[in-house]
């Protein structure tokens, strides 16, 4: 169809291409527009397919994939590169440096350069195609299908079940205790109390996050003093280099997470991937905590988890910040900060890459304001410098 988001695969081998190439057939909304064995070739084929998105692999011969996005980045092209790649021994610094020029986001292969299970990152791959894609053709006046970013994308043979998700019995609400009003629609919660100083940021954010982080972390005032906490949905392995390739840009001090760490005025902890976050205070100040619990909201790091421990010590002391992300995790629990009276804010429909979180949050009442990625940064340091 002509709304249809038309897809460049970029890989050498012809497996990996064929495989990935029918998961985009499969899915409603997307095509292929091209298959490439190299970077060479896929820069070749650009101006005569005009892909809306790019599946990039980085080992390959002639022309990698680093070479092929140095070359992009001369040439101009502003096609949206998602990184489709194996871990290799450099492969979360060769990433992060993907990332730095100029790719969108990442998956990693399931296990190796040829995945013949790559089926199983088919829901993460084609919602990010969907997202980037449909961004990029609005960027370039084009329409796309609307797609419901709360549940699995459709399959052209039917519509798939939303993911499954783990959740501690705490963080399950029932039909009753959702603050219906008379008409069916969710009612803003009143907050307890009124809000107070700033003392903690907490950040929620999935797909589009890399971009989008790396956005907000370069416009950050150098006087900020609030410590920053974030769970970004990311694996293992690159959530110490992502967190480095912050560090770079950002005035603030940004690391990795460890047990332990002091949260601390100017600097920002980065949740590892695969391991929740938790706060928790004691006399001496606030520490992190990191755990291996159950996935919640289908997600380990959760977003959920984050945004309940800051409602529990932090209550209308925090910020609590929703943004792109698929699904729903974090959009129930930034509902405890709000309701604590600390503040929310969520990224608004025009700049995510997927509005499938902020907008779950918003529809449930539990943020006070929508902000745009180009003013976030500016609405955080402002909220957080404000005495109350």
């Amino acid at each position: 169809m002509a709304d249809d988001i038309g897809v460049l695969i970029v890989d050498d081998s012809a497996l990996m291409r064929n495989l990935i190439g029918r998961m985009v057939e499969e899915t409603e909304g997307l095509v292929v527009a091209e298959k490439a064995m190299n970077g060479k070739f896929a820069l070749q084929k650009i101006p005569r397919v005009n892909p809306d998105v790019i599946v990039l692999d980085l080992e390959m011969p002639e022309m990698n994939g680093i070479e092929f996005l140095k070359e992009r980045r001369r040439q101009g092209i502003k096609i949206p590169v998602v990184i489709l790649s194996s871990i290799a021994a450099r492969g979360a610094e060769i990433t992060m440096e993907a990332l730095s020029l100029g790719a969108s986001d990442f998956i990693q292969k399931p296990s190796g350069s040829i995945s013949d299970d790559i089926h199983t990152v088919k829901d993460s791959l084609v919602g990010m195609l969907l997202g980037y894609g449909k961004q990029y053709r609005r960027t370039q006046g084009k329409k796309t299908a609307t797609i419901d970013y709360t549940v699995k994308p459709q399959s052209k043979s039917g519509v798939l079940s939303p993911p499954e998700a783990v959740r501690p019995k705490s963080y399950i609400k029932s039909a009753d205790s959702l603050n219906l009003s008379p008409s069916g629609t969710v009612k803003p919660h009143t907050p307890l109390r009124k809000p107070g100083k700033t003392d903690i940021i907490a950040i929620g954010i999935s797909t589009g996050g890399p971009d989008a982080l790396r956005f907000i972390f370069s416009k950050l005032d150098a006087d900020l003093k609030v410590p920053i906490v974030v769970v970004q949905h990311m694996p293992p392995g690159f959530t110490l280099e992502f967190a480095r390739s912050l560090d770079r840009i950002c005035p603030l001090e940004v690391k990795e997470a460890a047990e332990g760490d002091i949260i601390q005025p100017g600097r920002a902890l980065i949740a590892q991937g695969n391991k929740h976050l938790e706060v928790e205070k004691y006399p001496y100040g606030a520490v992190v905590h990191l755990t291996d619990a159950p996935l919640v909201s289908g997600h380990r790091p959760s977003a959920d988890v984050l945004f309940a421990s800051i409602a529990k010590w932090y209550g209308n002391h925090a910020l609590g910040v929703i943004m792109t992300g698929m699904g729903r995790d974090g959009a129930e629990q930034i509902g405890e900060i709000y309701k604590e009276g600390g503040l929310t804010l969520g990224q608004d429909e025009a700049s995510s890459v997927v509005y499938g979180m902020p907008r779950v949050a918003f529809e449930l009442g539990h943020i006070q304001e929508q902000v745009s990625l180009q003013n976030m940064a500016r609405k955080i340091c402002d909220l957080a410098k404000t005495p109350r």
